[in-house]
């Protein structure tokens, strides 16, 4: 078995106890961003898994972009991230 090498950690563990490993994150051409893909980009940043400028690279985004999935989350829940309901949590 060949293991890719790669900067930081192959899984950490989050704090229900479920690991998450880089097999988890979507695939690097994703191009239809639901909810879990989003909400797992944003939970490897915040547990160490994957950088944000790695992310930001990898997956073709921008910072602002990066950002707003964040501020849905921490503000909202996943629910947020989901396009049909973006209205409903969208600041004024």
């Amino acid at each position: 078995m060949f293991l890719k090498k790669v900067e930081g950690p192959r899984s950490v563990t989050l704090p229900d106890g479920t690991i998450m490993t880089r097999a988890d994150l979507p695939p690097q051409k994703t191009r239809r961003w639901v909810a879990s893909r989003k909400a797992a980009v944003v939970k490897g940043i915040a547990y160490g898994l994957i950088s944000e400028k790695e992310a930001v690279e990898k997956y073709n985004l921008s910072s602002e972009e990066l950002n707003s999935w964040r501020d849905a989350i921490s503000n909202f829940g996943e629910n947020a991230l989901k396009t049909t309901a973006l209205q409903r949590y969208r600041q004024p």
